[in-house]
């Protein structure tokens, strides 16, 4: 029986994999300026956040159709159905696909039906985040959000990510301020490159009920203080710190004096075909470093469902599932 745990940091478009790159581009008659799929992994070796950002834009513009999506989608699912995830809140970027001409119906309606299709046939639940482009301007997000609730398109919450320095939360406060004013979970990316001043604003500003990265509040005694206080979820990504070089090695990884301190995080993978792996390797890799116990992998797991929007029913049946598996172990 694997840990059994909930994803609520994984952005869609970074789980398409080289092969699956190549394969839509034939599809679509896409010349890529790589030929092969060994051309395209050699450039994943990225300097810093935005060096990733560049590649990660530029990849996607394979992803044409509802199909496309649904593809995706389930490829993603089927991955988290095997390292043992039972619920996923899955982030996607609306803005990428609609400056392409594609119409936001097949964006979702794509990921929707996949979703659905998952937690019939595997038992995973789910919710779908629309993160907004932090490097674009707050208006953009805001003329896109008043659209998705006009039209009522089928999203659960909403999110911040792409490029952090230089882009503070407080440049959102209204985007924030429409979500939850139309009841919408709100969540953020703060504290990945960004200072630990970016996470009281997200907290303060943007009212989130979940930061996402968040290992810079080590940086301000305060901060952990009051994150330890409310209990305030953080999404920790360790392969992606790793890679995107915020963190140097996973043995100067902050995550278990975070898990020391009593802050509620979990663990998640970020954009997985481009930083080493999906859940199983980033628990894999903890594993070789800290050698967790039994109890920190059951709290970490814990600490994952209770930091979910799922409700108090649901939540409490896979919390049911994480004390078992530790009963196991």
């Amino acid at each position: 029986m694997k840990l059994p745990v909930a994803e609520l940091h994984i952005h869609l478009e970074g789980t398409l994999e080289p092969e699956m790159i190549m394969a839509l581009a034939a599809k679509h008659s896409i010349e890529l300026p790589y030929s092969s799929i060994d051309g395209l992994r050699a450039q994943y070796e990225f300097s810093s956040l935005q060096s990733f950002l560049d590649l990660f834009y530029a990849n996607m513009m394979v992803l044409r159709t509802r199909e496309d999506f649904h593809e995706i989608t389930m490829a993603y699912l089927q991955r988290a159905n095997d390292c043992g995830v039972r619920h996923v809140e899955l982030f996607f970027d609306p803005q990428a696909h609609v400056e392409r001409g594609m119409d936001l119906r097949d964006v979702i309606s794509g990921i929707r039906e996949a979703l659905n299709e998952a937690e019939e046939n595997w038992g995973i639940s789910h919710k779908l985040i629309a993160c907004f482009w932090r490097h674009a301007p707050a208006s953009e997000a805001l003329d896109l959000l008043r659209l998705m609730i006009t039209e009522k398109h089928e999203i659960d919450g909403i999110g911040l990510d792409s490029s952090e320095l230089g882009f503070p939360p407080e440049l959102f406060i209204e985007v924030f301020d429409l979500a939850r004013a139309n009841g919408l979970h709100v969540v953020a990316h703060a504290g990945e490159e960004g200072p630990a001043d970016y996470i009281w604003q997200a907290l303060d500003l943007l009212k989130v009920e979940r930061v996402d990265h968040g290992i810079r509040c080590l940086d301000d005694e305060k901060l952990v203080q009051r994150l330890v206080a409310e209990q305030m979820p953080l999404t920790v990504c360790p392969l992606s710190n790793i890679r995107l070089r915020a963190v140097d090695t996973m043995a100067d990884h902050p995550l278990p004096s975070m898990l020391e301190a009593g802050l509620k995080v979990s663990v998640h993978s970020d954009d997985p075909a481009y930083f080493g792996g999906y859940m199983d390797a980033n628990f894999a890799s903890l594993m070789e470093s800290f050698n967790f116990s039994t109890e920190q992998l059951t709290q970490l797991a814990r600490n994952s469902f209770e930091s979910s929007f799922i409700d108090d029913a649901a939540k409490q049946e896979r919390l049911a599932e994480v004390e078992a598996w530790a009963n196991q172990h």
